[in-house]
């Protein structure tokens, strides 16, 4: 148990060197929204560059009050604060689940280290600043308080699970409720928790679960039109791009997910496979029902023709339970192999984070988007100076720039009429303006383009 405490103490403090990277992927998306939303103190609205994104505003709360307090100058930090602390809130979950449904506080450890030391996560998505670590965190925080709550047959427990899961909503999408309910469904499935759950007083509680989204959309008029906007990004993630890319998602996405899920994962079905599992299972239905609930929201993103593994952030905890429980009936020696594995990706995260990932931002992509963001606002200054760059390469120098630039106004889409000013294009487009400059930041291309009276400022 002491090794076990070890390697989670090491995975955690493995997440500390991912504060300091420079922006990565579309992160500037939360700390470019959060900046516009501090400065406007429209609480309402998402915004980028100026634009109403249609997207629920949790996250940008979260990290709009921290960096209020801490200032706007570590607004990326603050941001990935969020995410990792969500992360490690999931783990918090899930080590409670584990000790409320197994009762050992040695396997919960055990399936602690497993969610801590899949890869996607370790080394990637729980520290990026996107908003899955945290619709993650209130959606599986719904989905164990709503097992807990029926195990124990305690109606606090399910009044949280509902605010949690409108948490979730209100920090991503409605697929939350999906999850929530594939876990219910499941759940009422089994006699000893029907009693409870299927109760009046308990579906009065679980209804006002729907409040959350009524209240959501219909008290703000401005909202109107993100639920419609939140549908269908939905929708379109259900229409396939061509009979080929949907026969590479059903053969592929299984695959991806096992790969990037390990390995736990990959132990688990190794030791399955090599009959080396040596112990009954003590607890069979919990043991199934994670089985279900886990094949049962994997299902839709499997069969969907469009899909990502980050959309199965809020079951990695549920992988990770099923993993550790398999590794944890396996006999000493495979055991002793588990743990040297999960100890050996931990140590390469601490490689990764310390040596590996910054030289990679120091050399191809990272450090260069700060540097080339005080050149364009050098060259900038004094001249109005918009954004028409949506990609990554563009998200992540308009961060630093509104971040050097605050508390003065962020960078905006350019109005349709200009008389002078300087544009940041993904393309050399006379309509905007003409030529001035090319910034290449790794494989991606960025121009400053001017109209007016800036196109002679001195460069």
């Amino acid at each position: 148990m002491k090794q076990i405490r070890l390697l989670i103490l090491l995975a955690i403090a493995s997440f500390l060197p991912a504060l300091f990277f420079y922006v990565v992927g579309e992160e500037g998306i939360y700390t470019i929204s959060s900046m516009e939303m501090g400065r406007s103190h429209n609480w309402w609205i998402e915004t980028l560059y100026g634009a109403n994104l249609q997207r629920p505003p949790l996250m940008n709360w979260l990290v709009v009050a921290a960096s209020s307090l801490i200032g706007w100058q570590h607004v990326l930090i603050v941001t990935r604060l969020v995410s990792i602390a969500a992360t490690l809130g999931s783990a918090s979950w899930l080590y409670w689940l584990c000790r409320k449904l197994f009762a050992d506080r040695a396997f919960a450890l055990l399936a602690v280290l497993s969610y801590l030391s899949l890869a996607d996560l370790l080394l990637y998505r729980g520290w990026l600043s996107y908003t899955d670590p945290l619709f993650a965190f209130f959606t599986f925080g719904a989905m164990a308080s709503l097992w807990v709550a029926a195990t124990e047959k305690r109606r606090r427990l399910l009044l949280l699970s509902v605010a949690l899961v409108s948490c979730a909503m209100l920090t991503k999408a409605f697929t939350a409720y999906v999850f929530y309910a594939t876990a219910g469904v499941v759940l009422v499935y089994r006699r000893e928790y029907r009693g409870f759950l299927l109760s009046p007083a308990s579906l009065l509680v679980m209804a006002l679960a729907l409040a959350a989204p009524y209240a959501w959309f219909s008290l703000a008029p401005q909202l109107s039109g993100q639920g419609g906007s939140m549908l269908h990004e939905i929708l379109r993630k259900l229409s396939a791009l061509s009979w080929a890319s949907y026969a590479r998602q059903l053969f592929g996405f299984p695959l991806d997910v096992l790969l990037r899920l390990s390995p736990p994962l990959l132990l688990a079905l190794y030791f399955l496979l090599r009959r080396r599992i040596s112990s009954q299972e003590e607890m069979p239905q919990h043991f199934r029902n994670t089985i279900l609930i886990t094949a049962l929201c994997f299902l839709p993103y499997w069969l969907s023709p469009q899909s990502s593994i980050r959309y199965l952030l809020p079951i990695y905890p549920l992988f990770a339970l099923l993993s550790a429980r398999l590794i944890w009936r396996a006999d000493a020696s495979s055991q002793a192999v588990a743990r040297r594995w999960l100890g050996g990706i931990i140590a390469f995260k601490l490689l990764f984070g310390l040596l590996l990932f910054p030289y990679y931002q120091a050399s191809y992509r990272g450090a260069n988007y700060a540097q080339t963001a005080q050149v364009i606002m050098k060259r900038t200054h004094g001249h109005p100076l918009y954004v028409n760059d949506v990609r990554s390469a563009g998200l992540s120098l308009v961060s630093y720039i509104d971040q050097a630039r605050w508390p003065a106004a962020p960078l905006l889409f350019p109005p349709q009429q200009f008389d002078s000013g300087f544009v940041l294009s993904p393309s050399n487009d006379p309509a905007l303006g003409q030529w001035q400059e090319t910034y290449t930041l790794g494989g991606d291309q960025v121009f400053l383009l001017c109209r007016g009276t800036a196109c002679t400022a001195a460069r």
